[in-house]
């Protein structure tokens, strides 16, 4: 196990556990277009494979960080600094224990 580096010059990510989301922030995090994006993208990935900046989403540095930060509100994810590097892991066996059957389901649905 790789020990994780800090960034001095950022504080370290701020994690809601899934036990304590309610379904409404839940819900409300999937429903976003950009973060379900995030969300199927961790899903395909290795955990802690993902930086931040390796999503294909239309927005820019500040509003990625607004849905980075929604989605660890809502449980979803869970993020770590390497270096000068933040990765992202889904929570899927954390977030499918409190809400099972929501995460699968809305990977499985049909992308419009």
């Amino acid at each position: 196990m790789t020990k994780a580096r800090t960034n001095p010059g950022r504080p370290p990510a701020a994690h809601v556990h899934p036990r304590d989301v309610r379904l409404i922030t839940a819900l409300t995090a999937l429903a976003d277009p950009v973060r379900l994006v995030i969300v199927r993208e961790l899903a395909s990935s290795t955990d802690w494979d993902r930086t931040c900046g390796s999503f294909d989403v239309p927005v820019g540095k500040a509003a990625l960080s607004h849905h980075f930060t929604v989605l660890r509100e809502a449980g979803l994810i869970e993020q770590r600094d390497e270096g000068a590097r933040r990765v992202n892991r889904l929570r899927r066996e954390e977030f499918g224990d409190r809400f099972p059957g929501l995460l699968d389901f809305v990977l499985s649905e049909e992308r419009v």
